[in-house]
């Protein structure tokens, strides 16, 4: 019973420091995209929330486009339309 409560209070005081730390069990590769996980056809624009670009530590250069409803698709950036989506919006910020 001690050895449990002990376990317990250890994990617990983990749990509290790293929530203090901001530090996150999630893999930092969470945010890539992988082989399987690129979409092929266009995407509406009408639908499209947000993208960002994945970091430079993945394999593989992408995109994560949000769309409206939260869903995350990735993207290869060389794709013709997400090129022109992407000029259409910086040219969009940068007038105003």
């Amino acid at each position: 019973m001690k050895v449990f409560s002990l376990a317990l209070l250890t994990l617990l005081l983990a749990a509290l420091w790293t929530g203090s730390q901001g530090v996150s069990f999630r893999s930092p590769y969470s945010a890539c995209c992988y082989k399987g996980m690129f979409i092929q056809q266009k995407i509406p624009v009408s639908l499209i929330r947000s993208y960002q670009e994945t970091p430079s530590r993945c394999s593989r250069k992408a995109v994560r486009v949000e769309m409206l409803k939260g869903k995350k698709f990735c993207v290869d950036p060389q794709e013709r339309w997400f090129q022109q989506y992407r000029l259409q919006k910086e040219s969009t910020s940068a007038s105003m």
